[in-house]
């Protein structure tokens, strides 16, 4: 399948002395060998075409049992050596210590046409980061993080992306609520695919241990592979580019609606990239509050409206960890003082560019939009794809529509408020007028993204043995910007029976 097989992060990086696969604290190293655990059936439900086209895997390989043998972790791809890396993070704002690929085992890395793809299964087995856990991975979680990763990618916004989906044949013992009711459930492998799979969590679990040597291979490494236009040992360029990325990416998310759910630390990508799809979600009603995480429920750190929140907070914790390299902590400081005036000048352009208008001075049309989504519980996503619609000829009809996108039972007493708010979205259209506006909004605004509903219903049917649903959203989610029949089937507001149904709203961190 590959004919450049190029391990550049084992070869350049320290390994774990200790070769046998169990549990236990890693010092002074990167990442640990291990193989994955062969499973008992590996059967491939499906692949992401696109991604496959990329990287030049025809479809009958993709088909192929050799393909399924090597995605399932039942057979070592030739010339490679697994490995399991090393990192620490900060979870629910508290210092976890050492972490690491707990259920991740990274395959190999590729170069197809002078770009760089490192290989990696999740699920397939106990690593020593696994800490108390098995290593192995469930179908629904699977079918989440399978279909996520592809819909994140074809809505534009950087992500990991995911090659495949395998059932393993085995059943997997999982408390899905951790509320004690654990039961048997399908097994199943994904295949992750990105540049690199470096987190925050990698260079803090180095500066923790005090290895000043380590940390600096690792960020040499980092900046030699993925930041070729910083100079060598350029270590706040780095800390810039990662901060810039960041918090771009959190603008990208808030622009469709996305809530991550657990934006630990070891979460975080050091390439800007989504990572980790466990408790995610996209907000049905517009609500800054909300959190898709059943963990979070309480204290709500992670909801959509902290976001960017919280990864100013995580890239002040990688700044701590590259001091002891970077050490000028004035320099440090500026960068990070930069942080809310970046923020708010990408946040600002991307909610503009969803209402079709330049970046006006008066900020009072957004403002005044955010609350009375918030107030009238309006469907995000309904209300902007619509948008693109609006005319003066259609400002009635289109008001009296808003209550058809509102899961409020109230909408009557906003209207006014809703006449006040397109009076004033008129005059900002002719004062802006551009004729091509109508595309442009939809180019930001999204007619198809993977409610929490649409993904569990697929899961469901994926229990019963019927993958036809993973199948449709595996093509609705490569067009979510498209008027087509299957975007329009899923263009609704979430029925009433999913508000509370288990999957369809909140998640765990099991899910």
């Amino acid at each position: 399948m590959f004919d450049q097989i190029d391990n550049s992060f084992t070869n350049f990086l320290p390994a774990d002395p200790i070769k046998e696969n169990f549990v236990r604290q890693v010092k002074n190293a990167c990442y640990s060998f291990l193989e994955p655990t062969p499973c008992s059936n590996p059967v491939l439900i499906t692949y992401s075409k696109k991604l496959a086209m990329e990287l030049e895997i025809s479809e009958e390989k993709c088909l192929s049992t050799e393909f399924t043998q090597y995605f399932a972790g039942n057979k070592i791809y030739p010339n490679t050596n697994p490995y399991a890396m090393c990192y620490g993070g900060h979870q629910f704002g508290h210092w976890a210590g050492q972490l690491g690929d707990g259920r991740a085992i990274n395959l190999f890395e590729a170069l197809v046409n002078d770009k760089r793809y490192a290989f990696q299964l999740k699920g397939a087995g106990k690593t020593p980061y696994s800490r108390s856990a098995d290593g192995l991975a469930v179908l629904r979680s699977s079918i989440r993080e399978y279909l996520c990763s592809e819909a994140m990618y074809h809505l534009g916004i950087p992500t990991t992306r995911a090659l495949s989906l395998i059932t393993t044949g085995d059943q997997v013992w999982r408390d899905m609520l951790y509320d004690g009711n654990a039961d048997y459930e399908p097994g199943a492998v994904v295949t992750r695919v990105a540049p690199s799979f470096i987190r925050f969590g990698n260079f803090q679990i180095l500066a923790a241990q005090n290895d000043e040597t380590n940390l600096q291979k690792l960020a040499d490494y980092t900046i030699t592979h993925f930041f070729p236009s910083l100079d060598k040992n350029d270590y706040l360029g780095l800390l810039k580019e990662v901060v810039r990325s960041t918090m771009s990416l959190i603008v990208e998310w808030e622009r469709v609606g996305f809530v991550h759910g657990v934006m630990n630390t070891d979460n975080m990508s050091i390439l800007g990239l989504t990572i980790d799809f466990g408790p995610y979600g996209w907000i049905d009603n517009f609500d800054p509050n909300w959190t898709p995480n059943t963990t979070d429920r309480q204290e709500k750190r992670y909801r959509f409206g902290n976001q960017a929140n919280i990864a100013y907070w995580n890239v002040y914790q990688l700044a701590n960890a590259l001091f002891p390299i970077i050490k000028d902590e004035k320099a440090i400081e500026r960068i990070l003082d930069d942080v809310p005036q970046m923020y708010l000048n990408l946040t600002q352009s991307m909610k503009f560019s969803k209402i079709g208008l330049p970046v006006l001075e008066n900020q009072n049309l957004i403002t005044d939009l955010d609350k009375l989504l918030y107030q009238s519980e309006m469907d995000m996503t309904l209300f902007y794809r619509n948008l693109s619609n609006y005319t003066h000829e259609t400002k009635e009809s289109h008001i009296s529509s808003l209550a058809d996108m509102s899961y409020s039972s109230h909408f009557e007493k906003y209207k006014n408020a809703w006449q006040n708010w397109f009076q004033d979205y008129g005059v900002a259209m002719d004062n802006n007028f551009d004729a091509d506006r109508k595309k442009k909004m939809n180019n930001v605004n999204p007619k198809f993204v993977l409610r929490n509903y649409i993904a569990q219903m697929a899961i469901d049917k994926a229990y019963q043995g019927d993958y036809s649903l993973v199948e449709e959203l595996n093509v609705a989610l490569t067009a979510p910007y498209e008027d087509n029949e299957i975007n329009e089937k899923w263009f609704c507001k979430r029925p009433d029976w999913a508000k509370t149904k288990v999957g369809c709203s909140m998640l765990s961190c099991s899910s």
